[in-house]
């Protein structure tokens, strides 16, 4: 849908401007219009300079390039939360969250939003407009809670499980990033052996005699350095057709079936995909009941954002069996997924009526059980990265080390 900039002036005469969506200038003027304000100016946004101007030109660019992270998500639903909370009407709440936000493209989408909600649409509707920014677990709990009347307490719930994901997400980015830049150094300084050192010390040796004397290591250094002399050029195309036949092959059910099963039975980090897996059911499931969703319209969003197939079909299998009036832990137990714990407190909540706490301590546990296991990893990661990085190092120094000693001990004994 189109986005128009209009500069208007209210009902007590004062200007005003912003942007709103709609299907031509026409009705964007009709929308301003029922908001009582009376448009002087409407223009359509688009990528290319308007009148000349290259400061009009990088902001349309930089609205296309903007990227709305989950934490962002995260702070407009906290706002709205707070707002909501302290009685402010839902369309003063939505104007306030467009006029603090920054990043211009959340302001055309919340701005969308509120003249949704202005004409007379439910928020959880006005967000559906919008599935790359608001997702079904989303839009299904501010339903939840617009139907029971408890809203602000919704908001409070996902602005907190938001915060979660972001923090889990960050830690994991945090215990990668040292590993990587490290990687990648070692990596700039064996290309800059390769391809800058070698060729010289290279030329040494052929001036000595040639390398059918060299040492097997300093021949195995030499071949790799011709290799990424020669034929370097085909490493990145190389790697990027084996990306998208992985992707592709990743797209085929058979593909992802495998593929999410081996992320839950590899070595170590099997245990850590399976707790983060757990995890987020649990935490989703137990938000999605304390807000009133229904069991079986919340397995189904659990289902789809737990992000493994496999887990996905035992909670298939456990919303089956609860629309046959059958217990959700029967199917979690023989699927061999679900750790004892979890199944355990899946039937004493439903044993006891109180399903959502059960499965919000099991979250709490096992979010805790990351949180350590994240670490331990990024006390393991850190020194494995440098043993790695540190023996291709040194086995290519050693590899010309060698024959340079060689030729020492050569040139003395003549």
């Amino acid at each position: 849908m189109p986005v128009y900039e209009y500069k208007a002036f209210d009902g007590a005469g004062a200007p005003t401007s912003g942007v709103i969506d709609a299907d031509n200038e026409k009705a964007a003027r009709s929308r301003l219009r029922r908001q009582g304000l009376f448009p002087s100016e409407v223009k359509e946004q688009t990528g290319k300079a308007v009148e000349g101007s290259g400061l009009r030109m990088e902001i349309d660019v930089a609205q296309y390039l903007e990227w709305i992270s989950a934490r962002d998500i995260a702070n407009v639903t906290n706002q709205l939360s707070v707002l909501i909370g302290a009685s402010v009407p839902m369309a003063e709440s939505l104007a306030a969250l467009v006029e603090q936000t920054e990043k211009n493209k959340l302001k055309v989408v919340l701005s969308n939003v509120r003249e949704r909600v202005n004409e007379g649409s439910t928020l959880a509707d006005a967000l559906a407009d919008h599935p790359k920014i608001f997702d079904n677990l989303f839009v299904s709990m501010v339903r939840a809670g617009e139907r029971t009347g408890s809203l602000a307490e919704v908001l409070d719930r996902l602005s907190k499980f938001a915060d979660s994901q972001v923090r889990l997400q960050g830690q994991i980015v945090s215990a990668l990033a040292y590993p990587v830049l490290l990687t990648m150094v070692g990596v700039g300084i064996l290309l800059a052996i390769f391809t800058g050192i070698l060729p010289q010390m290279r030329s040494m040796f052929d001036s000595f005699g040639g390398e059918e004397n060299l040492p097997i290591i300093t021949k195995v250094v030499f071949a790799v350095g011709d290799f990424l002399v020669g034929w370097g050029w085909t490493v990145p195309p190389v790697i990027l057709a084996a990306v998208w036949g992985f992707r592709r092959w990743l797209a085929t059910p058979a593909g992802r079936e495998r593929f999410d099963r081996w992320k839950l039975e590899m070595p170590v980090l099997g245990r850590v995909n399976r707790m983060v897996a757990v995890s987020r059911f649990s935490r989703t499931l137990s938000t999605l009941l304390m807000s009133g969703v229904p069991i079986i319209t919340a397995l189904g969003i659990v289902r789809a954002v737990v992000g493994n197939v496999i887990l996905a079909e035992t909670i298939t299998s456990a919303s089956e069996n609860i629309q046959e009036g059958q217990s959700i832990a029967r199917p979690l137990q023989e699927s061999g997924q679900f750790p004892p714990m979890v199944v355990h407190m899946v039937k004493v909540g439903e044993r006891t009526g109180e399903l959502e706490r059960m499965l919000n301590l099991v979250a709490n546990a096992y979010d805790q059980e990351v949180d350590d296991a994240v670490k331990t990893a990024t006390s393991v990661l850190a020194p494995l990265a440098i043993l790695l990085v540190g023996g291709v190092v040194f086995t290519v120094a050693l590899g010309l080390l060698l024959p340079m000693q060689q030729l020492t001990g050569s040139i003395r004994g003549i």
